[in-house]
């Protein structure tokens, strides 16, 4: 991400960096490749450090500057009033989905976690 778009998604608290913590959880999103996801979850655990909840935060704050749909919840659901915007980018992608059932409320597909997860495999540098 670069440094224009860093500063064009931080919050007005004075400060002209991104902390730390989600600086990394950033990093992390864009290595994600396309088509594939990683869980709340999967990104602290990555990381070594937080939790899904500290990595929902930075997303919701920071993320408009990476891929944040190849971040998600861990049942694969869409994100809660961004689904259109995230089925757009999951149908471009070729993303793995599941069609919802018929009860289950606007019928919104879900992402095929067994198939969509990615793990961080066929990277070569290090992670921490």
């Amino acid at each position: 991400m670069s440094e224009e778009s860093r500063r064009s998604h931080t919050p007005d608290e004075g400060h002209g960096d991104l902390p730390d913590y989600a600086e990394r959880v950033l990093e992390v999103a864009e290595l994600i490749p396309p088509g594939r996801v990683m869980t709340y979850g999967d990104v602290a655990e990555w990381l070594e450090e937080g939790g899904p909840r500290q990595v929902g935060r930075v997303m919701a704050l920071y993320g408009a500057a990476v891929p944040w749909w190849r971040v998600v919840r861990a049942d694969g659901a869409l994100l809660p009033g961004h689904e259109l915007d995230a089925l757009a980018h999951y149908r471009a992608e070729a993303t793995p989905l599941r069609q919802a059932g018929h009860a289950s409320e606007g019928h919104m597909p879900r992402i095929d976690m067994r198939r969509a997860r990615w793990d961080g495999g066929g990277r070569t540098e290090a992670h921490t």
